[in-house]
């Protein structure tokens, strides 16, 4: 990461972030949605032609379930009646792709989500109640395997976009070579520990036990002239799906990819817990009644693969493919937290 000044240098996004959406019907008549969605499109084409080279499948995900992802940050899953039954609505189909592993070694979905998250994200620029995600898990892998997947995946999409669509991202003011840096070799990696260590350095009362909060992503974001990894998140910060490090108590085998200049986080993923037991003890841990995760926790009993994965917002991706200032800009039918919208 560059110098600590940088962070300084951003401009006027987050205030313009604040603006909500035109009415529907002028916003679908944009030029700048127009060819956001065009990107989209890309961008889909490109991921799922590396991933299937890569020997994926592609599974169609699930909308609704007894349970769904805990671990949302705050955000509130969606309760429907289902014959008689509380039922959630995806806010993450996780534990299915853990799940689908029996018959699938190498799966991912196009997987749409619903997280009710808390008004103030909306000033973030960096989230929707309705987005998406390019969800990917590998049977029998570790974590570095699923960074190398996910940096791939990006690299691939940027490349493809960059020779498709270069018309596009100029009428959007982006030059494929504003990704010359993306494309010319590794991203580099920190641990949480040096992620906070940098954000307290700066000034930023970041809180070691938890997750790396929103102003905290934005500030790490802009000091990097590349894409960058975050590792090793604290024990309790994260899902119980998450699996703990066995050598190093309290630190879990997982990771966030964070998009620099400003674009903050674009995949987080780990290593899985598959112990019946250990999963057991880490929903209680999490606050959660196991019983809830009965059908789940009957397929870890019975055995799930040991795996790795992530999921990536395509929203979040083609937002920075793109250059604009707030996901509601790159999404057709944009729902901002606190804000009824068609």
């Amino acid at each position: 990461m560059s110098s600590p000044h940088t962070a300084t240098t951003e401009p006027t996004a987050l205030d313009r972030a604040c603006a909500h959406p035109p009415p529907l019907g002028e916003h679908l008549r944009s030029p700048q949605l127009r060819a956001a969605m065009l990107v989209q499109q890309e961008v889909l084409s490109a991921a799922r032609q590396f991933l299937r080279d890569q020997g994926f499948t592609e599974l169609l995900p699930p909308m609704v379930g007894p349970v769904t992802d805990p671990g949302g940050r705050g955000a509130k899953a969606v309760d429907v009646d289902y014959y008689g039954h509380r039922y959630k609505l995806m806010t993450s189909a996780i534990l299915y792709k853990q799940a689908s592993l029996r018959g699938f070694a190498k799966l991912f979905y196009i997987a749409p989500n619903l997280r009710v998250e808390p008004p103030e994200t909306t000033t973030t620029g960096r989230h929707l109640v309705e987005f998406h995600q390019i969800d990917v898990e590998i049977a029998d892998a570790d974590r570095e395997e699923a960074q190398a997947i996910a940096s791939g995946l990006l690299g691939q999409a940027v490349h493809h976009v960059g020779h498709a669509v270069p018309d596009l991202l100029r009428e959007l003011g982006r030059d494929a070579a504003d990704f010359a840096p993306l494309l010319s070799g590794p991203f580099e990696r920190y641990t949480h520990a040096q992620a906070v260590e940098l954000l307290r350095a700066r000034g930023h009362a970041q809180n070691p036990d938890a997750e790396i909060d929103w102003e905290g992503e934005r500030m790490l974001s802009l000091s990097s002239e590349k894409p960058f990894f975050v590792d090793d998140y604290p024990k309790g910060s994260r899902g119980f799906y998450d699996r703990e490090d066995p050598h190093r108590p309290g630190v879990l085998r997982n990771f966030d990819l964070l998009a620099h200049g400003g674009y903050g986080e674009l995949a987080s993923g780990s290593e899985r817990e598959t112990h019946y037991p250990t999963l057991i003890t880490r929903i209680r841990e999490s606050g959660e009644n196991p019983a809830k995760y009965a059908w789940y926790l009957d397929l870890a009993r019975e055995g799930l693969p040991h795996s790795a994965g992530f999921g990536m917002g395509l929203e979040r991706l083609v937002r920075f493919l793109t250059g604009l200032d707030t996901l509601w800009q790159v999404s057709a039918y944009p729902k901002l937290p606190g804000v009824a919208a068609p």
